[in-house]
């Protein structure tokens, strides 16, 4: 709105000041025009009888023009770059702030949460041969949560490494085998039995989901409901995990005057 006040000349006023003048005015002012009329200039003027020339007046300074920066603004943080590197990704972690809450809503479906632990020693929390490509890539840390509904349980892990690259390399070389956790009202599941599950990643975390029957019964290849289970609650980790991400990125822009950064979808 300034820009375009700014760009509205301001309008001079004229005012016709009107009065009565002498009579011999009058009558000067008739052979002046007549003078001029008759193109004759030797009314007034030097002696080769040009009129005279107008006083020359300073010109007016013009209005310095806006100028503006070709420095374009810095980018605000990005969530998932942050929640690619150890030394970005530095907010406080823990079961609480990955899994909180009595509850997980996904898709307008409760599931209560039971159990949940925290270890840095990543193999003691999976089985088959993931513990071995948790160690040989630098786990540093998992998180595990129980959630169940209508007789079907599921466990989620997140560990974390140190890099984006650590975690893909794990994601890469194991099937996923994260152990079930009993506990807090669920029963022991999905042990020695077939259950389904899951594994994906985000930054530098990986995650994965095992689901089952809490009565303890293996998870038939024709189930659906064990596998929504696991697939609505592999959703809500990587929100979680997505929301840690966002976090971050807008108090590094406050902190640095930067602007905002829109939240990444599934938080």
């Amino acid at each position: 709105m300034a820009d375009d006040t700014a760009r509205r000349g301001r309008r001079r006023r004229w005012l016709l000041i009107g009065g009565g003048v002498l009579a011999t005015g009058a009558v000067a002012a008739i052979v002046a025009t007549a003078v001029v009329s008759s193109g004759k200039d030797t009314a007034s003027g030097d002696k080769a009888g040009h009129l005279p020339q107008p006083e020359k007046l300073p010109s007016e300074s013009p209005a310095p023009e806006p100028t503006f920066s070709d420095v374009a603004p810095p980018a605000p943080p990005d969530p998932v770059d942050i929640l690619s590197s150890r030394k970005k990704d530095t907010a406080p972690i823990s079961a609480g702030t990955l899994f909180p809450g009595k509850a997980a809503t996904v898709r307008h479906h409760e599931y209560a949460k039971g159990a949940t632990s925290a270890t840095r020693g990543c193999a003691s929390a999976a089985q088959g041969a993931l513990p071995s490509v948790l160690s040989r890539n630098g786990c540093r840390q998992l998180f595990r949560a129980t959630y169940s509904k209508d007789g079907v349980a599921v466990t989620v892990g997140i560990a974390v490494f140190d890099t984006k690259a650590a975690a893909g390399r794990a994601m890469a070389q194991a099937k996923p085998n994260i152990a079930s956790l009993p506990g807090s009202g669920v029963p022991t599941f999905c042990r020695r039995v077939a259950c389904r599950s899951s594994a994906n990643t985000l930054g530098r975390y990986v995650y994965f989901t095992i689901s089952g029957y809490t009565s303890g019964a293996p998870v038939p290849t024709s189930d659906t409901k064990a596998l929504a289970a696991g697939r609505e609650i592999s959703d809500y980790a990587f929100s979680r995990i997505l929301a840690r991400g966002n976090a971050q990125a807008s108090a590094a822009a406050e902190a640095t005057g930067q602007p905002s950064p829109t939240a990444r979808p599934g938080t």
